[in-house]
C-alpha cells in the first residue's frame, strides 16, 4: 500500500463506506504477505516512499514469480535487480516481464510517473562501467524521475567531461561510476554544486583489486558533497539518488 491507496482507504472509512471493523482487518493483513519462504514487504511504499524491489540474485525464477505477483497486488510496478538472461527467460514465461539486457533489470508493470523535474545526471568514467551505469540509471527512472545519461568522460580525456558542463550545472544530483582509479568522482565533485554520489566498479587490472582501489580513492575525496556506495551498487545510487532528487 502506497500513500494514494492509503489516502483513498482512509476517505473510504471517513465516508461510511467501509467500517472501522474491516479497517482493523484490512491493516492487519496489508504490511506483508506471507509465501513460505518469503515474507513480502506490503507497506514498503507507504514507510519509505517506494515499494519493495526484489534482489534477483540467488533467488529461483519461481520464488521472484511468485514474489512479483504478491508486489504488484499492491503497487504500480516491480523492479527485480541482478536478474541474469537465463533466469529471465524462464520468468518471462509466466510473467509479463521486460528485460534490460545490459542491466541485468526485470521491470513487471509500470515505471513510476515523474515525479520531479530535477535531473538525476548519470556519468561514467569508461564504456566499461555502463552496466553498472545502466541499473543505477534505470532504478532512478523507475522510481519516476529525469535522468541524463554521460558515458565514457572518464579523466583520461577530461575534455569530454568538460563539454558537458551545462549538464553537469543544470543536474540536482550526479552519479559518478567508475573503476580503475576511481578518480572520476573527486573531478565531478569538484565542478558540481550538487551532491555526488560515487560508485565504484569491479572493472580495472589487478591492483584494481576487483573495486578496492576505486572505492579506496573515492572515500578518500577531497572534493567535498561527495558521498560513496558500495563496489557496482548501482541500485543503492540510483535509489538514493531519487530520494535526493525528490526531496521538497
Amino acid at each position: 500500500m502506497d500513500r494514494r491507496q492509503m489516502e483513498e482507504f482512509l476517505l473510504q472509512v471517513k465516508s461510511g463506506d467501509l467500517s472501522i471493523d474491516q479497517a482493523v482487518n484490512k491493516l492487519k493483513k496489508d504490511p506483508f504477505e506471507d509465501l513460505g519462504f518469503a515474507k513480502v514487504d506490503s507497506h514498503r511504499a507507504l514507510r519509505q516512499g517506494a515499494g519493495e524491489v526484489i534482489f534477483g540474485q540467488g533467488k529461483t525464477p519461481d520464488q521472484i514469480i511468485e514474489i512479483s505477483k504478491s508486489l504488484l497486488k499492491t503497487q504500480d510496478g516491480v523492479l527485480i535487480t541482478r536478474l541474469s538472461k537465463d533466469k529471465a527467460d524462464l520468468v518471462k514465461k509466466e510473467i509479463d516481464l521486460k528485460y534490460y539486457d545490459l542491466a541485468e533489470l526485470g521491470l513487471y508493470g509500470q515505471m513510476a510517473d515523474l515525479k520531479t523535474d530535477g535531473k538525476i545526471l548519470v556519468a561514467t568514467g569508461g564504456t566499461s562501467d555502463m552496466k553498472v551505469a545502466e541499473e543505477a540509471a534505470l532504478t532512478a527512472e523507475f522510481l519516476g524521475n529525469k535522468v541524463v545519461r554521460l558515458y565514457d568522460v572518464g579523466v583520461a580525456g577530461i575534455h569530454r567531461l568538460l563539454s558537458h558542463m551545462d549538464e553537469i550545472s543544470e543536474a540536482r544530483v550526479i552519479i559518478a561510476i567508475a573503476g580503475m582509479e576511481g578518480a572520476l568522482a573527486s573531478v565531478i565533485g569538484g565542478l558540481a554544486s550538487c551532491p555526488v554520489i560515487a560508485v565504484p566498479t569491479s572493472i580495472g587490472y589487478g591492483a584494481n583489486f576487483s573495486g578496492l582501489a576505486a572505492l579506496l580513492s573515492m572515500l578518500n575525496s577531497c572534493a567535498s558533497g561527495v558521498s560513496v556506495v558500495n563496489i557496482d551498487n548501482g541500485f543503492g545510487a540510483g535509489y538514493l539518488a531519487s530520494m535526493i532528487n525528490q526531496i521538497k
